[in-house]
C-alpha cells in the first residue's frame, strides 16, 4: 500500500490517543466541580470559571491551528494535530520538523512520500518536547527555590536572573531565524525571509500591546499571540515572493 501523510489509519492511530487526553481533561473537570461544591462554592462562580477558561482557550487554540496549517503541507494533518493538542508547542514543533526536514533535504513545501522519513519527523518532534516531561519534577522545584531564595536576598538580582532565563530561550529561536542571512554574500536574498518576518510580527506584537495598555482593550492580550502569527505568516508570503522561496539544503550546501 503507498504511503500517505493524510492516510486515515493515521487519524485513528492519534484520534485514539488525543480522546484519552480529552477524556483525562473531562475527568479532572468533574472531579475539579464535585470538590468546588464539597468546599460549597456558589455554582454561578463555577459557571463563570468554567466559561471565562474557555473562552480564553480560543487564543492558544487559533494559535495551534496556524500550526498545524504551516506543517500540513510537507506532514499532512494527522501528525501536526497530534503533535499540537497533546504537550507540543508551536515555536519548537515547527523548528523540529523543519529541521528534520532538511536532514533529508526535503524543504517545508514538499510533501513526504517515505514513511521512513516521516517516522523521523515524528521522532524528532515526540522526544525533543518529552524532555520537559522528565526534567520538570526533577529540576522544577529546585530552580523555583533557587529562584525565590535569590529573590529574597537581592530582588534586583532575581529580577535580572528571571529576564536572564527568558532571554536564553528566545536566543534559541533568534539562532533559527538569522542563521541564512549569511547567504547574502553569496547573492542569496532568501534568508531574509525570515528576519523579515519576525520583524513584522514583533512590530504586530508591539501595537497590539500598546492597544491593549493605552485603550484598555484587555482582551487584545489574550489574542495577540495567533493575530501576530498570522499576519506574521501572512507577510511570509509577500517576502517569499520579494526574495525568492526559501534556502533549500542543496544551495546551503
Amino acid at each position: 500500500m503507498e504511503f500517505s501523510v493524510n492516510n486515515p489509519i493515521l487519524f485513528i492511530i492519534f484520534g485514539v490517543v488525543i480522546l484519552a487526553v480529552v477524556a483525562q481533561s473531562v475527568f479532572f473537570l468533574v472531579r475539579a466541580i464535585k470538590r468546588a461544591k464539597e468546599l460549597g462554592i456558589e455554582n454561578s462562580t463555577v459557571k463563570k470559571t468554567i466559561s471565562s477558561a474557555a473562552v480564553f482557550t480560543i487564543a492558544p487554540a487559533v494559535a495551534v491551528l496556524v500550526g498545524v496549517v504551516a506543517l500540513s503541507k510537507s506532514l499532512g494533518i494527522a501528525l501536526p494535530w497530534f503533535r499540537l493538542s497533546i504537550i507540543g508547542s508551536i515555536t519548537y514543533e515547527t523548528v523540529a520538523a523543519s529541521n528534520a526536514l532538511n536532514a533529508f533535504g526535503i524543504g517545508a513545501e514538499t510533501t513526504i512520500t517515505d514513511p521512513s522519513v516521516y517516522v523521523t519527523v515524528l521522532w524528532v518532534m515526540t522526544l525533543g518536547i518529552a524532555a520537559s516531561l522528565v526534567l520538570a519534577p526533577l529540576v522544577t522545584k529546585k530552580i523555583q527555590n533557587g529562584m525565590m531564595k535569590m529573590g529574597m536576598k537581592d530582588k534586583k538580582w532575581g529580577e535580572i536572573f528571571n529576564n536572564a532565563m527568558f532571554l536564553g530561550m528566545i536566543s534559541a529561536f533568534l539562532g533559527y531565524v538569522f542563521c541564512d542571512v549569511t547567504y547574502l554574500k553569496d547573492g542569496y536574498l532568501q534568508g531574509l525571509t525570515p528576519v523579515c518576518v519576525m520583524a513584522v510580527s514583533a512590530v504586530v506584537m508591539a501595537i497590539l500591546g500598546l492597544l491593549s495598555k493605552k485603550c484598555n482593550i484587555k482582551w487584545l492580550t489574550d489574542y495577540a499571540l495567533p493575530i501576530s502569527l498570522i499576519v506574521g505568516m501572512a507577510s511570509a508570503i509577500l517576502f517569499s515572493n520579494i526574495f525568492g522561496g526559501y534556502v533549500i539544503p542543496e544551495i546551503t550546501a
